[in-house]
């Protein structure tokens, strides 16, 4: 039995309990089922709000054009609301002119129309017929009916109730004005209403983003300014966009309608153009009444087809080439949260939430990426990878499947050198499997098959050199350096060509350069690739693991034809005493070969102070798999003589070696 006065100490290998929801998620779902019933009730408030705030994203460029030239902020304001009032009146003057055109033509096509349906019913009904007569053929003949009893023939034979019909009572004026004028002053009225606020938004506009800083938190003013602009961007910059393709498109059709000869193609176009707002049906819809219009003018088939080919053809090049040009990666939205988000809007708000639904959404994945309690939105509505490449390299891993790490790598691959994927995803992946090892997290069968899913990986990748098209050459250039320009890495100066060399006396042998990998749980990975990219610049190496320089076999390690040592390590657990002892039983059977430690993790201390460099003792410290074959070429290229060094090679001391 354990001492009463002894303190209790927690285990530090006990397993913890599982974390249960905090208050803080319940109370976010809360507030979400509240916001979506508000949403629901005051439909009627927030519509037209709602229309007021995105129709003044939509005229503050012009409001903005208007201010440069030194119109005054009310006359800006006023002018680009008379404009856009203008606009619309005209359009719906336009519609009014052209229905009435049309309206006066319709009894010419009744005649082609009475036509085509007679014809249609004609064939339909002698298939029919003679579908029932083959029918009739094989099936039995029905047995006669029964003689009906006396009762029922007395039943069938007395007299019918004549129904009552109970008409309503005539309308008054007043009720009769409020049915025919209710469909019309509504909407009339709800556009007033979306007029003056919009007005007043844009004369307000500084007021309003103040106040909505206050509200959001003043104390984090950088990001909610972020977050407003950013928001304020990408609408204003999606309603241009849309704008500018919905009347191409109504441009397009409407010429295309007047070649084919369909009837009012100035409407058919107009049309297009308004109904193309409404996601995924606008357009199935505005293509309707002119196949419908072109069935009735034409006696044959050929412009109803025609009609059909041309808006199958228009939206297909505007909806799949013009729109991902202009605006379909700018939202930020993901195909699957614009199809989740026209359902929902649609559910709350009806057909005006379908329009609208695009927008919104937008808003809420910016509120996302802003405010961390909604980050969620981000996740769930964004169009940027739920993992990045890192994570989700080392996610594969994990699962073993090194297909798709292999497909991830080889889209990487095609703009950027062997090295950088190493560096840059495959180190910082193998870094997250080292933290999770090391935490015990991960189980024995866990790392063997995330190890033998590496391997194979980098087995897979040796076809691919480890080069790229330099910046200042085209690509067919069959002069390409070893190691291309690669831009930045992180933590690193900027990349250098690394070029071939002839390998003087002493590294002509089999290996000449030995990779030993640290004692880590997947420092053998990290030793493999640096290996393989060793190979790829004509320096042949072989990897080894930790365990054949050990106290007990360092003496049967195989140094013949080595020139040169490189020690891999992802993590030295924050004590170099251990790679120490590793360099000096190295250099016991190695005296004269320079050895290389590569630090994997950037920011190690060992990198950054001198003195625990002097006490490692080895003759390179790198952080990068391109400074290590750097460091490798330049030592070999000066027989293993020059550049020994107890810091990291910098591009410029590279450069000047």
């Amino acid at each position: 039995m354990a001492d009463a006065s002894e303190p209790f100490r927690p285990d530090p290998l006990a397993v913890a309990p599982p974390e249960t929801p905090g208050l803080g998620t319940l109370v976010t779902l809360v507030v979400c089922v509240v916001v979506i019933a508000a949403l629901s009730v005051a439909r009627e408030v927030l519509i037209p709000i709602t229309l007021a705030v995105l129709l003044s994203f939509l005229l503050a460029p012009l409001v903005h054009l208007l201010r440069v030239i030194h119109l005054g902020r009310v006359p800006s304001v006023l002018l680009a609301a008379a404009l856009g009032i203008a606009m619309i009146v005209g359009i719906a003057g336009l519609i009014g002119v052209q229905i009435a055109d049309l309206s006066t033509k319709v009894p010419d096509y009744t005649y082609t129309v009475e036509h085509k349906i007679e014809t249609v019913r004609s064939f339909a009904t002698k298939h029919i017929a003679g579908l029932l007569n083959g029918l009739q053929s094989v099936t039995p003949p029905a047995p006669a009916a029964a003689k009906p009893s006396p009762a029922e023939a007395q039943a069938a034979a007395a007299p019918k109730p004549v129904p009552v019909e109970v008409e309503p009572a005539p309308m008054s004026a007043v009720a009769l004005a409020e049915s025919v004028l209710a469909p019309i002053v509504s909407p009339l009225a709800t556009a007033g209403i979306v007029f003056v606020v919009t007005i007043f938004v844009l004369l307000q506009r500084e007021d309003l983003r103040d106040r909505f800083i206050r509200l959001a938190g003043s104390g984090d003013m950088h990001r909610t300014t972020v977050a407003m602009d950013d928001a304020g961007h990408r609408l204003s910059r999606y309603f241009i966009a849309q704008l500018s393709v919905n009347a191409a498109f109504g441009c397009v059709i409407g010429v295309g309608l007047a070649l084919i000869g369909v009837p009012s193609p100035v409407l058919w176009g107009v049309m297009g153009m308004l109904l193309r707002f409404v996601p995924y049906i606008g357009s199935p819809i505005a293509a309707v009444l002119p196949i419908a219009l072109a069935a009735a003018v034409d006696p044959g088939w050929s412009m109803a087809i025609w009609t059909a080919v041309l808006f199958l053809v228009v939206e297909l090049l505007t909806g799949q080439i013009v729109e991902p040009i202009l605006y379909g990666h700018s939202t930020g939205l993901s195909p699957v949260a614009v199809i989740i988000a026209a359902i929902f809007w649609t559910w709350i708000w009806g057909p005006i939430g379908l329009i609208l639904s695009t927008p919104l959404t937008l808003c809420l994945v910016v509120m996302g990426q802003h405010v961390q309690r909604l980050k969620f939105l981000d996740i769930l509505l964004g169009d940027r990878p739920a993992l990045t490449s890192v994570e989700s390299f080392y996610q594969r891993m994990l699962a073993g499947d090194s297909d798709e790490a292999q497909e991830q790598a080889e889209a990487i691959l095609k703009e950027h050198a062997l090295a950088y994927y190493y560096d840059e995803v495959a180190l910082p992946g193998l870094q997250l499997a080292s933290n999770d090892a090391l935490r015990g997290v991960l189980t024995p069968e866990q790392m063997a098959r995330l190890r033998g899913t590496v391997e194979d990986l980098v087995r897979d990748l040796d076809e691919h050199e480890d080069s790229g098209p330099p910046a200042d050459a085209p690509a067919h250039s069959p002069h390409l350096p070893r190691l291309a320009h690669l831009g930045h890495l992180a933590g690193s100066h900027p990349i250098q060509a690394i070029t071939p060399i002839e390998l003087p006396p002493g590294w002509e042998s089999e290996a000449p350069v030995l990779c030993l990998a640290g004692r880590g749980p997947v420092d053998e990975a990290a030793s493999l690739m640096l290996a393989q990219l060793l190979a790829k610049h004509g320096l042949k190496a072989r990897m080894v693991p930790h365990v054949a320089a050990s106290r007990a076999r360092i003496a049967t390690l195989p140094i013949e034809g080595v020139a040169m040592v490189c020690i891999a390590h992802l993590d030295l657990e924050g004590a170099p005493a251990h790679l120490r002892n590793l360099v000096r039983r190295l250099r016991q059977r190695l005296p004269s070969q320079p050895i290389l430690v590569g630090l994997w993790p950037r920011t190690d201390g060992l990198l950054a102070d001198p003195r625990m460099r002097a006490a490692v003792g080895a003759d390179f410290y790198v952080s990068n798999f391109h400074e290590a074959v750097t460091a490798c070429l330049d030592t070999a290229r000066h027989g293993g003589e020059p550049l020994r060094q107890t810091t990291s090679l910098t591009t410029a001391e590279r450069g000047a070696a």
